[in-house]
């Protein structure tokens, strides 16, 4: 099927946009003409138009388009459903194209799971005002006026004479769905524009709220999906780039002879990037490999994991949530805490030690560029496209509308992982031999090289009176910046690559702290931040990973909540609702209690016999708008160590549900992803390098170690608006786990991931 999208300028230059629909109606843009890279401009659609959210082919398919992108979590059916709700048409007729930067605005890619609850604003706000335009048009050609006429899966008929009825693709004409909106302004998650029309109230909702099945799925199962992985463009060359042995090592003498028995492979060395080319993939991975490189010896030492915490604990405070930052300054104040704590009747303190963690994608990144006469067509599976093309522009001193990055699919990835980073690379080889390169990561640059999630040491401290009642409470988070290099891409000096070029790397601080409603006397809560280990191109570098530096922070406090309420002779579950404030974390609690059939053994250490030990604990979350509370059911096997996490009850409340059985897969790979940075996920290194380099040194969960059930209990609040859901349910695992060993053994584990042999060590002790 072949749509028209005149109204992109670029498309009258030279090429043609061909759209094909897939069997279940998901569109995929392809482009078929390289003079393509000739157009005038490559900018972005202006956001004020209606004609840049979405089209109506002559066939009546609804083309529509969104600046945000899709990794797995269903959020192409999801808007597909709130456009079609708003439009009155069938789900099956609506076609989405996402991240594209020239066929789409700059909504932010994925971010914070804001796809439903930012991304779908703009979409539905224009989709409603395409139906109040087409349904003033269809009245108008039946001759009445639009209170006069009914609409139903896209056709606009006479209420008095059904019979009498005209469809949308017979209304659409060059200027109907041209019309201008009310833009915000913003650019990124906040962007949202507006018509005359409001859109429909939840209680006129038939679409939304249904159980339609994901669009992405058949695909994928059926092995047709088609992943950046598969892009080939004529003439391309296949780069690798040569990483040192020793982090901080950088090139004094390349050998390019070393490889000159390799067919066509070629070195390029420019400052501290070295890379070869080959035409084809294996001759690009011999020549990485044979390529000799006489390297610097850096005098940088890190600690080794063995000293990370104490690193932590000693190093110097350069930054915190007391001073001027990106995100402005949150003053806070120790000293009635501290006082407070200090006058207690009884007086608690715990450190809980967080480990680096890989963001490990199942298929490390991949990269396409083709940068020739001034111009850039860049693939890559980046979250963020439009940002990503920023970047780029930086990085190849080219203006942003003369780069076009088309988004495609990949391995998943969740904050910012190294998706970004081989299209970046071959960018810069593309630029230097003037052919299309394709860059791939290898298993070992994918998990000892990508950006980490920060490593942290998480102080809390509480006082209790006589009567078990909290007086203070103080939660410190003291850890490497989460902002080490940006959470997006937008500039070379946040990739390897730029600052192997010389980019000097960003000097910005954050970190978290924990945003829950208890309501504790004299509380304080405060971030600091310390060096990175290495300045640039560090493989231990800081950024976001899925719930930024919220996964520590939570495991933090749900666990200290616990310990707390044992101190004060409460069960788990009491002392939560006692301190909470926001009725729907109490209604998530005790939703996940009921559910689970939480009792009086839930709350105290129990009396275990032979080898295995069983437990159970509980953690709450809020945040993105949702909330969530998890139940955990583990046995731990004394003897080896091993923790198995039997079954999962959780509580999770988003709003308003668009689609519940695409929401209850997205809440169980929160689970199955929480439970495996739980028990297993650890970056180990020496003091010159990472040293957890492929599965067997970097562990996930497997099929062994998956719950044997996770039930899911949706709380549907349709008067409230739609949360996101990509993070909320993840950051209950650890402390709940963590719960649920005391419970199972008496033995608070304040260290993740809880490996087995640090479990065992812990129990023998």
């Amino acid at each position: 099927m072949t749509i028209e999208l005149s109204r992109r300028d670029f498309l009258k230059v030279s090429g043609s946009l061909v759209v094909t629909a897939s069997a279940t109606g998901a569109m995929q843009a392809v482009l078929v003409d390289e003079a393509m890279a000739q157009a005038a401009s490559f900018a972005s659609p202006p956001a004020e138009s209606l004609s840049t959210w979405l089209s109506i082919a002559r066939d009546g398919r609804v083309l529509a388009f969104s600046g945000k992108v899709d990794h797995g979590q269903g959020l192409s059916t999801a808007l597909r459903q709130i456009i079609a709700e708003e439009l009155d048409v069938p789900v099956s007729r609506v076609d989405l194209l996402m991240g594209d930067t020239v066929l789409t605005p700059n909504q932010g890619g994925a971010s914070a799971s804001t796809g439903i609850r930012a991304g779908a604003k703009p979409l539905r706000n224009a989709a409603a005002e395409a139906r109040r335009l087409l349904v003033n048009a269809g009245a108008a050609r039946l001759g009445v006026g639009a209170d006069a006429v009914d609409v139903r899966d896209g056709v606009v008929s006479l209420r008095a004479d059904p019979t009498k009825k005209v469809a949308y693709e017979e209304l659409v004409n060059d200027g109907l769905l041209k019309g201008k909106l009310t833009w915000n302004k913003q650019v990124g998650n906040g962007m949202d524009v507006s018509g005359e029309a409001k859109p429909k109230p939840v209680s006129q909702y038939k679409t939304v709220g249904q159980p339609v099945p994901r669009d992405d799925i058949p695909a994928k199962i059926l092995g047709t999906e088609d992943y950046v992985s598969n892009v080939r463009l004529p003439g391309m060359l296949h780069g690798r780039v040569v990483r040192p042995m020793f982090a901080g090592a950088t090139p004094v003498k390349v050998d390019a002879a070393s490889i000159q028995g390799i067919r066509g492979a070629r070195v390029v060395h420019r400052k501290d990037f070295v890379a070869v080319v080959a035409e084809t993939e294996w001759d690009a991975i011999r020549a990485a490999r044979a390529l000799k490189v006489e390297w610097t010896d850096p005098a940088t030492r890190w600690p080794g994991h063995d000293g990370l915490y104490d690193h932590i604990r000693n190093a110097a405070v350069v930054a915190s949530n007391g001073q001027n930052g990106f995100l402005g300054k949150k003053p806070f104040d120790e000293a009635p805490t501290q006082k407070a704590i200090a006058g207690a009747a009884k007086r608690l303190a715990a450190d809980y030690e967080c480990a680096f963690q890989s963001h490990a994608r199942m298929g490390p990144s991949v990269g396409v560029a083709d940068v020739k006469g001034g111009s850039a067509v860049i693939y890559s599976d980046t979250q963020k496209p439009h940002f990503h093309r920023l970047g780029l522009s930086k990085l190849l001193n080219l203006p942003e509308d003369r780069i076009h990055v088309v988004w495609k699919d990949g391995a998943g990835s969740y904050g910012r992982s190294d998706a970004d980073e081989a299209a970046f690379e071959a960018a810069v080889l593309s630029q230097e031999l003037g052919r299309p390169v394709r860059v791939q990561w290898m298993r070992d640059e994918g998990t000892a090289w990508d950006p980490k999630a920060p490593a942290a040491v998480i102080t809390m401290q509480a006082g209790l009176d006589a009567a078990g009642n909290v007086v203070g409470w103080s939660h410190r988070a003291k850890g490497f910046s989460g902002w080490d290099v940006k959470w997006v891409a937008d500039a070379p000096e946040q990739t390897l690559v730029g600052m192997q070029l010389g980019h000097k790397k960003w000097d910005m601080h954050n970190f978290d702290t924990a945003h829950e409603s208890y309501q504790f006397p004299n509380k304080v809560d405060f971030w600091q931040t310390i060096a990175p280990l290495q300045e640039q191109a560090s493989p231990l570098r800081a950024a976001h990973l899925r719930a930024p530096q919220e996964f520590q922070t939570r495991f933090a406090q749900e666990s200290f909540v616990d310990e707390v309420a044992a101190a004060a002779g409460i069960d788990p579950v009491a002392f939560r609702l006692k301190y909470l404030k926001d009725p729907r974390e109490i209604a998530v609690v005790k939703a996940a209690a009921e559910k689970a059939g939480w009792g009086p053994d839930d709350a105290k250490p129990r009396q275990a016999t032979g080898n295995i030990a069983r437990g159970r604990g509980i953690a709450m979350i809020s945040g993105y708008g949702s909330y969530a509370a998890a139940v955990v059911e583990v046995e731990v096997n004394r003897q080896t160590g091993r923790v198995y996490c039997r079954r999962v009850t959780i509580a999770h409340d988003c709003g308003l549900i668009i689609n519940p059985s695409s929401l209850r897969l997205v809440v169980e790979a929160n689970i199955v992803q929480g439970l495996s940075r739980t028990l297993f996920e650890e970056v180990q290194f020496d003091q010159r390098r990472v040293t957890s380099v492929d599965w067997a040194s970097y562990p996930i969960l497997d099929m062994k170690d998956a719950p044997e059930s996770i039930d899911v209990v949706l709380v549907n609040r349709p008067d409230m608006p739609s949360g996101g859901t990509g993070e909320p349910g993840l950051l209950t695992m650890p402390a709940a786990v963590s719960n649920a060993i005391y419970n199972a053994t008496g033995q608070r584990l304040r260290r993740f991931p809880f490996v087995a042999q640090r479990v065992k060590k812990a129990l023998t002790a």
